[in-house]
């Protein structure tokens, strides 16, 4: 007899039975996927809010310009270069995003990797090569890779143009702009018998 009911008999018997049977005694339902990865997700989107900002004081992180997303693809290993190209992140970028649009948002970022994860990740499901993925971008932030480019505010631009140096300045570099070390800087004995500053030497065997 269920509890607080009446008894039950023959096919109402059974009706009610089940019914007691999925209400008191069934397993929970299993949680959706997206709670279970909610805290992998909340990492992402740290790291894509960053990434957005990145190079941009006044960014909100709200957006991404097609520049920092192919820059968080390359740092977080999303582009391989083989799999995923330069190309490859291009293509998926102009397809997610809003015609007329130059950014993309987190929604449309999420749908990029989507598209993106199969070729990363190729012999996995499609849920399992999501995750990889994400795996890659979780907890990254932007670095600032490759040398550090000279300055050119104000007058140094033209201080360190060695076309423009004169005088004893000027023999301290060839033409190219490269500095040719000791010769350029002290006079060295020249001991091949031409007068100094000759352009001919080595020439005469070649002429007779």
């Amino acid at each position: 007899i269920p509890v607080g009911g009446a008894p039950c008999y023959s096919g109402d018997k059974v009706r009610r039975a089940c019914v007691f049977s999925s209400c008191r005694w069934s397993s929970a339902p299993s949680l959706p996927t997206s709670f279970l990865h909610s805290s992998k997700m909340s990492e992402v989107e740290n790291t894509f809010r960053k990434f957005a900002m990145y190079g941009d004081t006044s960014a909100s992180g709200n957006d991404m310009t097609g520049k920092n997303f192919s820059k968080m693809c390359k740092e977080c290993g999303v582009m391989d270069g083989k799999a995923v190209t330069s190309t490859d992140i291009d293509i998926v970028f102009n397809k997610v995003k809003t015609k007329g649009a130059r950014t993309i948002t987190f929604a449309e970022f999420q749908q990029a990797m989507k598209e993106l994860c199969g070729k990363r990740f190729k012999g996995k499901s499609p849920e399992e090569a999501l995750q990889a993925v994400y795996g890659l971008i979780e907890g990254k932030e932007p670095g600032s890779v490759g040398a550090t480019k000279a300055t050119k505010v104000g007058g140094v631009e033209r201080l360190t143009d060695t076309s423009k140096y004169t005088g004893s300045h000027k023999e301290r570099f060839d033409e190219s702009g490269k500095g040719k070390g000791l010769a350029g800087r002290q006079d060295l004995t020249d001991n091949s018998g031409y007068v100094g500053a000759y352009k001919g030497a080595g020439t005469y065997d070649q002429k007779h």
